[in-house]
């Protein structure tokens, strides 16, 4: 039981919440690429992307993973990404720093959602077997991943 929740439950609570942050963050970077501000979404998506990591850290686990060192670096760059846009108003450089930790706090949850299909789903884990997955799909997967969130040229936010 985790939070008094079956580990199924938890875990399909803990997906929703990660689902729902990748949304509310790819929402949130096509606005930065149009200068559209959506604070009622940009907060939804730095608080459950907060959860999504933080939650992660409840699961059963007997030693240090590789998931643990990106939620711990995900909460890191999320709370930079607060303090810029919450305490600094993203005056001066605190711009850039938000969109910068913003960004790649959302690619991180999307990287991992990556790798967890990969993982959990067996068509994926055909294609890409292996723990971590590897071969050419994992690699395009990813590679179109990091491609889409690049930012383009002008001004973001």
């Amino acid at each position: 039981m985790i939070l008094g929740m079956s580990l199924a439950t938890f875990t399909m609570v803990h997906v929703v919440i990660s689902l729902v942050a990748i949304v509310a963050g790819l929402i949130v970077m096509f606005g930065m690429l149009g200068s559209n501000r959506t604070p009622g979404l940009t907060a939804i998506f730095l608080l459950l992307t907060i959860l999504t990591s933080a939650t992660g850290f409840l699961f059963p686990f007997e030693k240090l993973l590789p998931s643990h060192v990106i939620g711990i670096l995900s909460l890191a760059l999320l709370a930079i990404a607060c303090i810029a846009l919450y305490a600094m108003n993203l005056s001066g450089g605190w711009r850039w720093i938000y969109v910068v930790t913003a960004l790649i706090s959302l690619y991180l949850n999307v990287f991992v959602l990556v790798i967890q299909s990969f993982l959990k789903i067996p068509a994926l884990t055909a294609v890409a077997p292996g723990n971590p997955p590897s071969g050419p799909v994992f690699a395009v997967v990813q590679g179109l991943g990091a491609i889409r969130q690049m930012p383009a040229s002008g001004e973001i936010a």
